[in-house]
């Protein structure tokens, strides 16, 4: 039996820890956009284009990778050893950058949601949640046993979907095995990309 975790399972846990900063939550990407949206203006940060664009049209944009975003995050805190789990691009709003929110678990069971600028790739936010919530279906020992690590599922992702950028990623559990669901920006659509602990596409 394939259980599935969402993002808006990740989402649940926002506001209940103990935060250093606000809170952003914006609903998962839209299937099937065209090319055919506006163009950021001269000097403007390219996340920050028109509240036209659709999520993943805006992600292309962006100047920070979100493997550059995960590698920012999982840099922080105390404890070593803590690996990305979950990562949401979100455009700018009046209160908030586009930025990626990562979602870290380190060994001690410990989770932290990081706030990384879209345009600089600086850390802007951390906010502690608790992994009860979280967790319903997974342990961090499903993702300490995973072969492969949700970075290289980027790679993997991105190169299934014939190229384009990697801009969102949630787990799922398959047996006691975890799953990385991987939201590619391509040319002129967006596409989902599912690859196993074993760094193998599922199909």
């Amino acid at each position: 039996m394939r259980t599935h975790l969402t993002l808006a399972a990740g989402l649940l846990a926002l506001g209940v820890g103990a935060a250093s900063a606000q809170t952003s939550t914006t609903g998962p990407a839209t299937n099937n956009a065209t090319t055919d949206a506006p163009k950021p203006a001269m000097g403007e940060p390219a996340t920050k284009a028109s509240d036209d664009m659709k999520e993943w049209q805006v992600a292309k944009l962006a100047k920070t990778s979100l493997a550059q975003a995960i590698s920012t995050a999982e840099a922080q805190g105390d404890e070593k050893g803590g690996r990305a789990i979950d990562a949401d691009f979100e455009k700018a709003d009046s209160k908030d950058p586009a930025h990626y929110a990562i979602k870290v678990v380190y060994p001690s069971g410990k989770l932290v949601e990081y706030g990384i600028n879209a345009d600089t790739g600086a850390l802007y936010k951390t906010e502690n949640q608790p992994i009860e919530r979280y967790f319903t279906f997974l342990k961090p020992a499903n993702f300490n046993e995973a072969k492969t690590s949700l970075k290289d599922a980027l790679a993997l992702a991105e190169q299934k979907a014939g190229g384009g950028k990697a801009y969102e990623a949630s787990v799922s559990k398959d047996g006691q095995a975890v799953q990385y669901k991987i939201s590619v920006a391509a040319a002129d659509k967006e596409q989902t990309v599912t690859i196993g602990p074993d760094g193998k596409v599922v199909e």
